[in-house]
């Protein structure tokens, strides 16, 4: 993960595009898996969202929730978002273009 300047955020604003995997505004940052299963979510996912100046903050595009299972583990879960992270980022992509 990267963490933009204001300034480059600043010179394409509502130009880039950003996929993370939680259910945002839940778990922005890093070790989203961890965090869901720690405090036993039912559900987690991924989220395309509209970069701004404040972390994982920007306007929401896309999400997909996908159930955890009672044995999860954060290997499992990032393997099974990242299936549907493949899918809705083209999906947020398309959507963002047709608005143009």
């Amino acid at each position: 993960m990267k963490i933009l300047s204001k300034d480059f955020i600043q010179n394409f604003k509502g130009k880039i595009l950003n996929i993370h995997p939680s259910l945002l505004p839940k778990y922005k940052g890093l070790n989203t898996h961890h965090r869901a299963i720690q405090n036993k979510e039912k559900y987690s996912g991924c989220t395309v969202h509209l970069v701004n100046s404040k972390l994982d903050s920007g306007k929401i595009i896309l999400q997909k929730k996908v159930k955890l299972s009672k044995e999860e583990t954060p290997s499992t879960l990032q393997k099974k978002i990242l299936k549907h992270e493949h899918i809705l980022y083209p999906k947020a992509i398309s959507k963002i273009f047709v608005n143009l």
